[in-house]
Protein backbone atom coordinates (compact mmCIF):
# COMPACT_ATOMS: atom_id res chain seq x y z
CA UNK A 1 0.00 0.00 0.00
CA UNK A 2 3.18 2.35 1.03
CA UNK A 3 4.46 1.47 -2.50
CA UNK A 4 1.56 2.27 -4.28
CA UNK A 5 0.56 5.37 -2.45
CA UNK A 6 4.52 6.58 -3.22
CA UNK A 7 4.33 5.95 -7.10
CA UNK A 8 1.10 7.76 -7.59
CA UNK A 9 2.47 10.72 -5.57
CA UNK A 10 5.72 10.90 -7.44
CA UNK A 11 3.28 11.46 -10.62
CA UNK A 12 2.10 14.30 -9.65
CA UNK A 13 5.84 15.54 -8.89
CA UNK A 14 6.81 15.10 -12.59
CA UNK A 15 8.22 11.59 -12.05
CA UNK A 16 7.22 8.77 -14.41
CA UNK A 17 4.42 7.27 -13.08
CA UNK A 18 5.01 3.53 -13.38
CA UNK A 19 2.62 0.84 -15.39
CA UNK A 20 1.89 -1.44 -13.08
CA UNK A 21 -1.01 -3.54 -12.20
CA UNK A 22 -2.88 -1.20 -10.10
CA UNK A 23 -2.63 1.37 -12.64
CA UNK A 24 -4.71 -0.50 -15.45
CA UNK A 25 -7.93 -0.51 -13.63
CA UNK A 26 -7.70 3.34 -13.65
CA UNK A 27 -7.23 3.78 -17.31
CA UNK A 28 -9.77 1.16 -18.44
CA UNK A 29 -11.67 3.21 -16.39
CA UNK A 30 -10.68 7.22 -17.72
CA UNK A 31 -11.15 5.01 -21.70
CA UNK A 32 -14.69 3.91 -20.83
CA UNK A 33 -15.53 7.57 -19.15
CA UNK A 34 -14.23 9.34 -22.55
CA UNK A 35 -16.30 6.83 -24.66
CA UNK A 36 -19.23 7.40 -22.78
CA UNK A 37 -18.93 11.52 -22.80
CA UNK A 38 -18.25 10.86 -26.85
CA UNK A 39 -21.17 9.00 -27.00
CA UNK A 40 -23.76 11.55 -25.28
CA UNK A 41 -22.22 14.12 -27.31
CA UNK A 42 -23.06 12.43 -30.97
CA UNK A 43 -26.37 11.52 -29.40
CA UNK A 44 -26.59 14.95 -28.54
CA UNK A 45 -25.65 16.30 -31.85
CA UNK A 46 -27.88 13.96 -33.86
CA UNK A 47 -31.17 15.03 -31.64
CA UNK A 48 -30.15 18.45 -32.17
CA UNK A 49 -29.73 18.07 -36.06
CA UNK A 50 -33.30 15.92 -36.21
CA UNK A 51 -35.14 18.77 -34.44
CA UNK A 52 -34.26 21.24 -36.76
CA UNK A 53 -37.24 22.66 -38.47
CA UNK A 54 -36.67 21.18 -41.93
CA UNK A 55 -36.49 24.56 -44.87
CA UNK A 56 -40.60 25.25 -45.99
CA UNK A 57 -41.52 23.42 -49.28
CA UNK A 58 -42.78 25.93 -52.10
CA UNK A 59 -45.17 24.12 -53.99
CA UNK A 60 -46.57 24.50 -57.41
CA UNK A 61 -46.01 27.71 -58.89
CA UNK A 62 -49.25 29.78 -59.81
CA UNK A 63 -48.54 30.73 -63.36
CA UNK A 64 -48.79 26.92 -63.66
CA UNK A 65 -52.27 27.21 -63.35
CA UNK A 66 -53.57 30.31 -64.07
CA UNK A 67 -51.45 30.63 -67.27
CA UNK A 68 -52.18 34.67 -68.87
CA UNK A 69 -51.77 34.98 -72.56
CA UNK A 70 -52.77 38.06 -74.54
CA UNK A 71 -55.64 36.14 -76.81
CA UNK A 72 -56.17 33.35 -74.59
CA UNK A 73 -59.78 31.79 -74.11
CA UNK A 74 -61.66 29.30 -72.37
CA UNK A 75 -65.25 28.62 -72.70
CA UNK A 76 -67.77 27.07 -70.04
CA UNK A 77 -71.24 25.81 -69.36
CA UNK A 78 -72.71 27.15 -66.93
CA UNK A 79 -75.79 25.86 -65.00
CA UNK A 80 -77.80 28.71 -62.92
CA UNK A 81 -80.07 28.07 -59.81
CA UNK A 82 -82.26 31.15 -59.31
CA UNK A 83 -85.07 31.50 -56.79
CA UNK A 84 -88.34 32.73 -58.88
CA UNK A 85 -91.90 33.62 -57.91
CA UNK A 86 -91.02 35.50 -54.77
CA UNK A 87 -88.33 32.69 -53.79
CA UNK A 88 -90.87 29.79 -53.80
CA UNK A 89 -89.97 28.24 -56.83
CA UNK A 90 -86.04 26.95 -57.92
CA UNK A 91 -84.94 27.45 -61.85
CA UNK A 92 -81.68 26.56 -63.33
CA UNK A 93 -80.86 27.98 -66.03
CA UNK A 94 -78.20 27.12 -69.11
CA UNK A 95 -75.47 28.86 -70.89
CA UNK A 96 -72.21 29.11 -72.09
CA UNK A 97 -69.83 31.77 -71.02
CA UNK A 98 -66.53 32.74 -72.30
CA UNK A 99 -63.55 34.35 -70.91
CA UNK A 100 -60.86 36.35 -73.25
CA UNK A 101 -57.52 37.80 -71.83
CA UNK A 102 -57.97 41.09 -73.67
CA UNK A 103 -54.75 43.33 -73.06
CA UNK A 104 -52.70 43.43 -70.12
CA UNK A 105 -51.90 47.02 -68.08
CA UNK A 106 -50.86 47.80 -64.56
CA UNK A 107 -53.05 48.48 -61.59
CA UNK A 108 -52.75 51.26 -58.59
CA UNK A 109 -49.69 49.12 -57.23
CA UNK A 110 -47.83 48.96 -60.66
CA UNK A 111 -48.44 45.65 -60.56
CA UNK A 112 -49.05 43.87 -63.72
CA UNK A 113 -52.62 42.82 -64.66
CA UNK A 114 -54.77 41.06 -67.51
CA UNK A 115 -58.05 42.51 -68.49
CA UNK A 116 -60.90 39.25 -69.32
CA UNK A 117 -63.90 40.26 -71.16
CA UNK A 118 -66.74 38.06 -70.47
CA UNK A 119 -69.26 36.80 -72.94
CA UNK A 120 -72.45 34.95 -73.07
CA UNK A 121 -74.75 32.43 -75.23
CA UNK A 122 -77.07 30.02 -75.28
CA UNK A 123 -76.44 26.90 -75.23
CA UNK A 124 -77.23 25.72 -78.59
CA UNK A 125 -75.40 29.17 -80.15
CA UNK A 126 -78.05 29.94 -82.07
CA UNK A 127 -77.96 33.82 -81.18
CA UNK A 128 -74.80 35.85 -81.13
CA UNK A 129 -72.12 36.37 -78.36
CA UNK A 130 -73.16 39.12 -76.04
CA UNK A 131 -70.79 41.05 -73.46
CA UNK A 132 -71.42 40.17 -70.13
CA UNK A 133 -68.79 42.38 -68.15
CA UNK A 134 -65.35 41.96 -67.46
CA UNK A 135 -63.06 41.39 -64.67
CA UNK A 136 -59.72 41.27 -63.93
CA UNK A 137 -56.43 39.02 -62.73
CA UNK A 138 -53.62 39.69 -60.97
CA UNK A 139 -50.62 37.16 -60.68
CA UNK A 140 -47.67 38.06 -58.25
CA UNK A 141 -45.04 35.47 -56.95
CA UNK A 142 -47.17 34.55 -53.79
CA UNK A 143 -50.81 35.14 -55.15
CA UNK A 144 -53.69 35.55 -57.97
CA UNK A 145 -55.73 38.22 -57.17
CA UNK A 146 -59.07 37.35 -59.05
CA UNK A 147 -61.91 40.93 -59.24
CA UNK A 148 -64.80 40.71 -60.98
CA UNK A 149 -68.55 42.53 -60.00
CA UNK A 150 -66.19 44.57 -57.60
CA UNK A 151 -65.16 41.47 -55.29
CA UNK A 152 -61.79 41.00 -54.82
CA UNK A 153 -60.79 37.53 -54.05
CA UNK A 154 -57.71 35.47 -53.59
CA UNK A 155 -58.30 32.92 -55.66
CA UNK A 156 -54.36 30.77 -55.09
CA UNK A 157 -52.08 31.81 -53.09
CA UNK A 158 -48.37 30.12 -52.23
CA UNK A 159 -47.48 27.42 -51.10
CA UNK A 160 -49.55 25.35 -53.32
CA UNK A 161 -49.83 21.99 -51.55
CA UNK A 162 -52.58 20.24 -50.05
CA UNK A 163 -54.10 21.12 -46.68
CA UNK A 164 -52.42 24.91 -47.08
CA UNK A 165 -54.71 27.48 -46.25
CA UNK A 166 -55.20 31.33 -46.39
CA UNK A 167 -58.01 34.21 -45.99
CA UNK A 168 -59.00 34.55 -49.64
CA UNK A 169 -61.80 36.94 -49.06
CA UNK A 170 -59.99 39.49 -46.71
CA UNK A 171 -60.00 42.33 -48.90
CA UNK A 172 -64.17 41.95 -49.03
CA UNK A 173 -66.24 44.75 -47.59
CA UNK A 174 -69.12 43.97 -45.07
CA UNK A 175 -72.36 42.11 -46.77
CA UNK A 176 -70.59 42.30 -50.41
CA UNK A 177 -73.53 40.33 -51.54
CA UNK A 178 -75.97 42.92 -50.74
CA UNK A 179 -77.68 43.74 -53.14
CA UNK A 180 -79.46 42.17 -54.92
CA UNK A 181 -79.14 39.54 -52.12
CA UNK A 182 -80.45 40.56 -48.84
CA UNK A 183 -79.51 37.90 -46.68
CA UNK A 184 -77.10 36.01 -44.04
CA UNK A 185 -74.86 34.11 -45.86
CA UNK A 186 -72.13 36.79 -46.49
CA UNK A 187 -72.01 37.81 -43.19
CA UNK A 188 -68.75 36.10 -42.38
CA UNK A 189 -67.50 36.14 -45.73
CA UNK A 190 -64.17 38.02 -44.63
CA UNK A 191 -63.42 34.53 -42.54
CA UNK A 192 -63.43 31.81 -45.28
CA UNK A 193 -60.76 30.21 -45.02
CA UNK A 194 -59.69 28.87 -48.34
CA UNK A 195 -58.05 25.37 -48.07
CA UNK A 196 -56.35 23.35 -50.63
CA UNK A 197 -57.55 19.73 -50.77
CA UNK A 198 -55.69 17.77 -53.24
CA UNK A 199 -52.61 17.15 -54.93
CA UNK A 200 -52.77 17.56 -58.92
CA UNK A 201 -54.90 15.00 -59.92
CA UNK A 202 -57.78 13.78 -62.68
CA UNK A 203 -60.92 15.60 -62.43
CA UNK A 204 -64.00 14.19 -63.94
CA UNK A 205 -67.72 16.10 -64.50
CA UNK A 206 -70.37 15.19 -66.56
CA UNK A 207 -68.33 14.04 -70.21
CA UNK A 208 -65.16 15.98 -69.73
CA UNK A 209 -61.91 15.11 -68.11
CA UNK A 210 -59.23 17.50 -66.84
CA UNK A 211 -55.71 16.12 -65.91
CA UNK A 212 -53.29 17.64 -63.41
CA UNK A 213 -56.19 19.56 -61.33
CA UNK A 214 -56.22 21.27 -57.73
CA UNK A 215 -59.10 22.14 -55.90
CA UNK A 216 -59.58 25.36 -53.42
CA UNK A 217 -62.14 24.67 -51.41
CA UNK A 218 -63.63 28.14 -49.83
CA UNK A 219 -66.34 27.13 -47.73
CA UNK A 220 -68.84 24.18 -47.29
CA UNK A 221 -71.44 24.53 -44.50
CA UNK A 222 -75.19 23.91 -43.67
CA UNK A 223 -77.92 23.92 -41.57
CA UNK A 224 -80.76 21.68 -41.82
CA UNK A 225 -79.59 20.82 -45.45
CA UNK A 226 -81.81 18.86 -47.01
CA UNK A 227 -84.32 20.51 -45.37
CA UNK A 228 -86.32 17.92 -43.03
CA UNK A 229 -87.75 20.38 -41.15
CA UNK A 230 -89.86 22.96 -43.05
CA UNK A 231 -90.84 25.06 -39.94
CA UNK A 232 -86.88 25.74 -39.00
CA UNK A 233 -84.31 28.34 -40.75
CA UNK A 234 -81.92 26.62 -43.38
CA UNK A 235 -78.94 27.48 -45.19
CA UNK A 236 -76.29 26.67 -47.87
CA UNK A 237 -72.74 27.72 -48.58
CA UNK A 238 -70.68 25.92 -50.77
CA UNK A 239 -67.81 27.24 -52.64
CA UNK A 240 -65.00 25.46 -54.56
CA UNK A 241 -62.47 26.43 -57.39
CA UNK A 242 -60.58 23.65 -59.59
CA UNK A 243 -57.74 24.52 -61.60
CA UNK A 244 -55.88 22.59 -64.10
CA UNK A 245 -52.06 23.23 -64.97
CA UNK A 246 -51.35 24.72 -68.18
CA UNK A 247 -55.24 25.56 -68.50
CA UNK A 248 -56.54 27.87 -66.01
CA UNK A 249 -60.10 27.48 -64.53
CA UNK A 250 -61.72 24.87 -65.10
CA UNK A 251 -64.40 24.43 -62.93
CA UNK A 252 -66.36 26.42 -60.26
CA UNK A 253 -69.24 25.98 -57.84
CA UNK A 254 -70.49 28.58 -55.80
CA UNK A 255 -73.91 28.01 -54.04
CA UNK A 256 -75.39 30.30 -51.45
CA UNK A 257 -79.02 30.56 -50.19
CA UNK A 258 -80.74 30.70 -47.08
CA UNK A 259 -84.46 29.14 -46.28
CA UNK A 260 -87.09 31.32 -44.69
CA UNK A 261 -90.24 29.42 -42.94
CA UNK A 262 -92.32 32.12 -42.88
CA UNK A 263 -94.27 30.35 -40.23
CA UNK A 264 -97.40 32.20 -40.26
CA UNK A 265 -96.88 34.67 -42.86
CA UNK A 266 -98.60 34.54 -45.95
CA UNK A 267 -97.19 32.48 -48.97
CA UNK A 268 -95.49 30.52 -46.99
CA UNK A 269 -91.52 29.75 -46.58
CA UNK A 270 -89.35 31.18 -49.61
CA UNK A 271 -85.56 31.06 -50.64
CA UNK A 272 -83.13 34.00 -51.03
CA UNK A 273 -79.97 33.41 -52.68
CA UNK A 274 -77.87 31.80 -55.77
CA UNK A 275 -76.07 29.14 -57.16
CA UNK A 276 -73.74 28.54 -60.38
CA UNK A 277 -72.14 25.83 -61.60
CA UNK A 278 -69.62 25.95 -64.77
CA UNK A 279 -66.76 23.64 -66.43
CA UNK A 280 -64.73 24.41 -69.54
CA UNK A 281 -65.25 22.90 -72.44
CA UNK A 282 -62.94 24.13 -74.81
CA UNK A 283 -60.22 26.82 -74.95
CA UNK A 284 -56.90 27.23 -77.09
Amino acid sequence: MKEMMYSVAASFNGKHLKKTKAHIPLLKMQTVHLWTKLSLLITLIVSLVSCRPSPPQEGLSIDEFIPLTTGKTITYRVDSLVFTQFGRQAVTRSYLMRYAIDSSFLDNQGRKSYRMIRTICDTLQSQPWRPDGSFYITVTPSQMEWVEDNLRQIKLQRPLRPGAQWNGNRFLASNPLNPPYDFSNDDNIQNWIYTISTEPSSFQYRNKRYENVISVTQIDEAVNVPITVPTAYAFRNYAVDRFAKNIGLVYREWESWEYQPNTGGSGGPYRIGFGIRQWMIEYN
